[in-house]
This record gives structure tokens, sequence and C-alpha cells, in this order.
């Protein structure tokens, strides 16, 4: 029994020392001796950082898969308590940070913390800014592992650089492609080349200059369903996007719940056109970020209207059981018409920080952060 158990032990050991091998730790002098043109997956951490530790089989199974793969994409990490150097270059402003570097351009992660949205964030970045669909079957592909698609479609011309470069700033949040007229399903009919759509929804949309506005800004805002399912992680990246959030916070097995999610869905898809660039629309059933905003307990079934931009946060007045009634409720929060509630944390002076952000209490540095998963796959 003894030296079963003793094989074991070291069988576990090897595994360890083995997925371990594909991780490299990192230093100051890591911009300095690394090659011009590798490309590096890398987790900022703290030894005092309990979520950091949470995230180590994670990162060390990320290392094995990517080597096993083939991927040209190096994985490492580096303790920014003992490297201050390098955790200002990539600029560690929490722990653990995630970040990648391709050819000295730096990409800040800020996804889930899990194996699969960690491997599809690599892959995304380590590829080309615009990826090239050839073929209806290509493009079917592609449209069949995304919610939500980018792709311009046309030959060369300014709009073609001005989607590349926008590509350079969001890749880090969804893939970009590009096609010509004929790879595309014949449902889809453009009125004019170049163009700029999304697709999403069951439908796609087209880029209009004179009504968008600017095309970054504009995929910025549209690289997200119409109404979905929000973590707590989309919804602090939703605050990059400018656009309120309109979410029915719910619960399993409740018919209130299902009646508000509904009313939701059915507002986002009926009056896309009057609120497509104000708001963003989904429903929540993890309400711990929305406590951690509102600096208290959230009534659960219930509406609420959350400003990332600000950290506010608006209530409905009423019990909204109508369709008006939320529309009213939606144009009151648009035009100011409603106050964004006071905490009872508030002073004169507002120097309150929320909403409350998730890290170790021996962390030196802290930023808000939504929660981590409790799951590491």
């Amino acid at each position: 029994m003894s030296d079963r158990r003793n094989m074991l032990l070291l069988l576990s050991a090897l595994l360890v020392v083995s997925v371990s091998a594909f991780v490299e730790e990192l230093d100051d002098t890591f911009l300095e001796t690394k090659g011009a043109d590798e490309i590096w997956l890398i987790k900022f951490y703290s030894p005092r950082c309990a979520i950091c530790k949470q995230l180590d089989p994670v990162w060390h199974l990320i290392g094995s898969e990517l080597k096993s793969l083939g991927s040209h994409v190096n994985v490492g990490r580096s303790d920014a308590s003992m490297n201050p150097a390098l955790a200002k270059e990539f600029q560690v402003r929490g722990y653990p940070t995630i970040a990648m570097l391709k050819k000295d351009k730096k990409y800040l992660y800020s996804g889930p913390r899990n194996r699969d949205a960690i491997m599809d964030f690599a892959n995304r970045v380590e590829g080309p800014l615009v990826r090239s669909l050839s073929s209806l079957q290509l493009f079917q592909h592609a449209m069949s592992r995304r919610d939500v698609m980018f792709c311009y479609v046309g030959a060369t011309s300014e709009l073609k650089g001005n989607y590349t470069l926008a590509a350079e700033e969001l890749i880090i949040h969804t893939y970009f492609f590009s096609a010509s007229k004929d790879v595309l399903p014949k449902a889809v009919s453009l009125p004019s080349l170049p163009a700029v759509v999304v697709f999403k929804d069951g439908t796609f949309f087209t880029y209009s200059e004179d009504h968008d506005g600017d095309l970054k800004s504009w995929i910025n805002r549209e690289r997200f369903p119409n109404y979905f399912k929000i973590d707590s992680y989309t919804l602090y990246s939703m605050g990059e996007t400018g656009k309120l959030v309109l979410l029915a916070l719910v619960k399993s097995h409740c018919e209130e719940s299902l009646r508000l999610k509904g009313l939701v869905e059915k507002v986002a898809a009926e009056y896309r056109d009057f609120y497509s660039r104000s708001f963003h629309f989904g429903f929540m059933e993890d309400t711990d970020y929305i406590s951690g905003l509102v600096m208290g307990d959230v009534i659960v079934p219930s509406f609420i209207v959350v400003n990332l931009t600000n950290d506010g946060y608006f209530l409905p007045p009423v019990a909204m059981e109508t369709e008006r009634q939320l529309l009213d409720f939606m144009n009151d929060v648009v035009d100011g018409n409603i106050e964004i509630p006071a905490r009872e944390d508030d002073d004169d002076d507002d120097d309150v920080i929320r909403p409350q952000p998730i890290a170790d209490d021996d962390d030196d540095v802290i930023r808000p952060q939504p929660i981590a998963d409790k799951k590491t796959d």
C-alpha cells in the first residue's frame, strides 16, 4: 500500500513538473531578452492573491494545450510584486492581470478567467487582425461559432483601412473578418460596396457613417447581442461602450422572472431602432456584482438600469407591469428625469469607491473588477 501511494505521489509530481514546463516565470528583464517576433500570453500575479492561486491550474493547462496544438503563443507568468518594472510596462493595476504581447503591442484581457475564454483570446490575438473568408462554407462556419460577427465586404478602400485600425484595438473583444460579395449568403443584400456588416440576432446591420458616426465606436457598441444573458465580466466590459444597460434581475423557477425577461426581450427587439444607440438589454441571474454596485441587497426579480461609465444605476419608481411603463422608465432615464439613488455611505465629498473591487485584502493595488468565476476548467 505504501509503495502504491508513493508511486501515485511521484506520478502527480511528474505531471505537475511536465505541465509547469510550458509556463515560464518572467522577470523585469523579459522585454530586453525576448525575441522580436515572439508572442506571449502572460499572467501577472501576487503570491498573496487568492484568486491568482485559483487560476494556477487553469494557467498551466493553457500552457500545455497551446504547446500541444502547435501554437506560436508562449505562456508565462510574473510575480508583479517582485517585478514592478515589467508590471508597469503592462499597466498592471490589480491581480490577476492577463495580457498578450505581439510584436511589441500589448493587449489586456478583460474576460472570464476560465480556460475556454482565455484560449479564445489567445487564438484571436495570435492570428491576423482581419481573417479572410474565401468561401460560403467558411463564412457559414465562422457564423455558426459566434453570436456576433463583423465582416468587411469589398475591395481595398479607405473604409477597409479604418476597419483594420479598429481591429487593432478591438481584437481583444471580438473577431474581424473580410469577404467578397460572392461569398455571402444570397439572403444578404447590400445596397453598395464597400461595406462593414455586423451579423447578429438572426439578421444583419450595415454600418453607415452618416447615421452611426465613427466606425470603431459603432463596432464597440454593436459587439454584443441585442438581448442575452449577461454575467459580471460581460457587464463590466459593457462599460467601454458608453451605453446604459437595462437588466432584468431574475432567479430560476420563478414566473415573475420569466415575465420580466420576456418584457425586456420584447422591448429590445421591437424598439431597436429607437434605443440601440443608448441601451444594451439582457438578464442577469447572479446579482453579486449588482449588489456591490448599489452597496446593498437588490430585489429579485426586478429591473435596473446600470450606467457603468460612472458606476451609476437607476431603479423604477413603480412596479413595471406593462411595456408602456418600461418604455416610460427608459425615456425618463435618458432624459435625466430620474435621479441616481443615494447610497448610505455617500457623503458630501462623494469620495466613496464603487463598485467594490474584488481583490485580496493584502493587495497593494486595487481596481474595480467583476467577481471571478467560481469554476476553473
